[in-house]
């Protein structure tokens, strides 16, 4: 009897929580090391075959780069047994190579799935990204304000001051001029070195978190995978494509962008009900790192599907050693 062809969400998420789970494991031998290449590798090994293992017809739409780039997991690379419903695959393998080569908190292994055709396609290049948590009226801020405006609207529908306000900014020689912006707001800044879906995720729990909007470029695949936890978090964000020559201009023609200049919004980059994984590598705000102990590893994910809201933390004891 074939697998059934509708995309099961809940009989799919303990599954690609395991894929989230495997990928952390197999790098954690590699925390501290200052190997990051390697720590990547491992990661990716394991989610390449435990994404194999499910009976899905999978197709990688956000991955790490071209076919020809292998053997990374590759936009395009399809992963699964096939006997199961088409599906799309966005995945960092590793968020946070020099986090974890380097033992910095936040460094993440993140996975999400949806029906085909349900992500952006979005192209290796950078994108323009803006990101709060739920509870405000949408549009309540825009990539077309300022940095300033932006936190004075926050600020605004907070009902708070904007030095009240924390933003989350990666910390990038090209956003100076944000930076300078948001603390002539007299709004505080938490720089981070490394991982921005992680940084805009913190958005959604700001009561646990401390951060309260998200703003800055980094990769486009990475704000797809962001889109993806917020669409079962709940908040907002916006991202706009940035092309710095034709030849990344050529990518996003490639992948069927033909408005160059459009600001995407949550739901315009993730269409459908997805499920989202991710699991702990390094100790972070989110998520704690992993736990080792003599004859054991432990890790915590972050396992979430948007169709219900519901929102699991799960912890897995994983034995080093075969017990006998």
């Amino acid at each position: 009897m074939s697998a059934p062809s509708i995309f099961d969400d809940r009989m799919l998420s303990l599954g690609l929580a395991r894929v989230a789970e495997q990928a952390a494991i197999a790098s954690a031998k590699l925390v501290g090391r200052g190997d990051e290449k390697a720590a990547d590798q491992a990661a990716v090994n394991a989610m390449r075959e435990q994404l194999n293992l499910l009976d899905i017809a999978g197709v990688v739409v956000i991955g790490e780069g071209e076919r020809d780039e292998a053997p990374m997991l590759y936009i395009g690379e399809e992963v699964g047994t096939g006997n199961g419903p088409a599906v799309d695959i966005a995945l960092d393998p590793l968020e946070g190579t020099t986090l974890t080569a380097k033992d910095m908190p936040n460094a993440l292994t993140v996975i999400s799935m949806g029906p085909r055709g349900s992500m952006l396609h979005a192209p290796d290049v950078y994108m323009d990204k803006l990101a709060i948590g739920p509870g405000f009226e949408e549009g309540v801020v825009s990539l077309e304000m300022t940095p300033r405006e932006r936190v004075e609207a926050l600020a605004k529908a907070k009902g708070c001051n904007p030095d009240d306000i924390t933003v989350c900014i990666l910390e990038r020689p090209r956003h100076e001029e944000m930076i300078g912006q948001v603390r002539e707001t007299g709004a505080a800044i938490r720089l981070i070195t490394d991982g921005d879906v992680a940084g805009v995720m913190h958005c959604a729990e700001a009561h646990l978190t401390g951060i309260d909007m998200y703003m800055g470029s980094g990769g486009a695949p990475e704000g797809v995978l962001a889109a993806s936890a917020l669409k079962c978090m709940g908040g907002q964000i916006q991202g706009r494509l940035l092309f710095r020559n034709d030849d990344e201009r050529g990518r996003a023609a490639k992948a069927g962008i033909t408005d160059l200049d459009k600001i995407y919004t949550r739901d315009e980059m993730v269409t459908e009900h997805v499920i989202f994984a991710a699991t702990g590598v390094t100790g972070g705000t989110l998520l704690p790192g992993i736990k080792r102990e003599v004859g054991y590893l432990t890790t915590e994910t972050l396992l979430m599907r948007s169709k219900t809201g519901s929102v699991r933390r799960m912890i897995y004891r994983n034995p080093t050693k075969p017990r006998g």
